[in-house]
């Protein structure tokens, strides 16, 4: 999907090709490290920090793959002297495609759930094997994500082809983005250190910053635009 939407949306697909490794290191170590801060509170990894590479179920932080993918992102960036506008619209509609495609996955594995509610859409996982600690039916989280994140693909992906504005699609999906997973999370039957602090988990609050910080990119791209400056896309 990536190689795809590089060419559809004239990127260069190599700055992604030929730092594979960098990307799924820093994703990794970044990843796991969100979730280990965000878990600090049970105080297992400071008893061995050994305990930071075991893994099982789902212990590894959104925002943490999101922000280790875009720091090997933007050091190529200054390696090569672009600019992230080239890419951030082929970037996040690939983001949200993932998006849909990993909570599918966790409607089965149970590796994101929900709180009790009612609703009246609420699931119940029955099967022995699920890392779910709920005895009763819960929000159904995934489902809900995978719904948004599929419609919120298609929406992007459909207008990819009538605005040639550079940048505009990618934060604007990237601030749709956020506020789905600020608002959402809310339902989210995890916790973290932050969540139970100020009432909000390391998710919410990153999405906040993400929402003020595509707020400003799309009053610059519309300040740009009708200023008449380049910023359409080259065919």
């Amino acid at each position: 999907m990536l190689k795809k939407l590089s060419i559809k949306l004239a990127s260069d697909f190599s700055i992604f090709s030929q730092n594979i490794l960098w990307y799924f290191l820093s994703v990794f170590m970044f990843s796991r490290l969100f979730y280990v801060i965000g878990k600090w509170n049970e105080l297992k990894y400071i008893k061995d920090p050994f305990d930071f590479f075991i893994m099982n179920d789902y212990n590894f932080s959104l925002v943490g793959a999101f922000i280790g993918f875009f720091v090997v992102l933007i050091i190529n960036l200054r390696i090569r002297k672009e600019e992230l506008e080239k890419y951030i619209d082929t970037l996040v509609l690939s983001f949200i495609f993932i998006l849909f495609i990993g909570f599918a996955g966790a409607i089965l594995g149970g590796q994101v759930y929900g709180i009790d509610t009612h609703f009246g859409i609420e699931v119940l996982y029955t099967h022995s094997f699920t890392p779910i600690p709920f005895q009763v039916p819960i929000f159904p989280l995934p489902i809900i994500y995978s719904i948004l994140y599929f419609i919120l693909f298609s929406i992007l992906y459909i207008l990819s082809m009538y605005i040639h504005i550079r940048g505009l699609l990618g934060y604007t999906g990237l601030t749709a983005m956020a506020s789905i997973l600020l608002i959402f999370d809310f339902f989210s039957g995890k916790s973290d250190i932050l969540k139970e602090a100020v009432g909000m988990n390391i998710t919410q609050l990153f999405s906040i910053f993400l929402i003020i910080f595509c707020t400003y990119k799309l009053y610059y791209i519309s300040k740009n635009s009708s200023s008449n400056k380049d910023t359409t896309l080259i065919s």
